[in-house]
């Protein structure tokens, strides 16, 4: 059984609703964040390009526009690739290094030709299917593997079929 609300009581709960609906119902100030212009086409793609083979030259894109680290070139029809995806199907741990050292975004792919198998390992005992996915231009695990030389990953793959 409840007890009737008194009249002081409903005032002050009416008081306290009406309070809380304006304050929470105040439009916020916003911030709009300013978004840079995009990196010219022809500069990722030229950079994507040295990550698959030119160290040198990589650096140096790098040092002169730190912001092209994780740029991606799109080759068409879903076919997305960043430079620390050039190097890894090329089997360059350096250059993937580098771009690793100055915070690159890398994947099981790069692991792969690296030969990171515990990376390898966890990606697959997580997620089953990622054995079977493809990198960039189509390029499987097994592929990245071999280009980097990297036994441990190369045997852990047959292994698992």
């Amino acid at each position: 059984m409840t007890t009737p609300l008194s009249r002081r009581s409903f005032i002050h709960a009416g008081t306290v609703l009406c309070v809380s609906s304006v304050a929470f119902s105040q439009d916020k100030p916003t911030t709009k964040r300013v978004k840079p212009p995009a990196i010219e086409d022809e500069i990722v793609r030229a950079f994507v390009g040295a990550a698959h083979g030119n160290l040198d030259k990589t650096r140096t894109m790098l040092d002169e526009r730190p912001t092209l680290l994780n740029a991606v070139w799109d080759w068409g029809n879903g076919d997305f690739e960043a430079a620390i995806g050039g190097a890894g199907h090329m089997g360059r741990r350096d250059i993937a290094q580098l771009l690793i050292d100055r915070g690159a975004r890398f994947d099981i792919f790069v692991a792969a030709m690296m030969g990171k198998l515990e990376i390898v390992k966890a990606a697959i005992d997580a997620f089953p299917a990622a054995k079977n996915s493809l990198g960039p231009h189509g390029i499987d695990l097994m592929a990245h593997a071999e280009h980097g030389d990297s036994k441990n990953v190369i045997e852990y793959l047959k292994s698992i079929g």
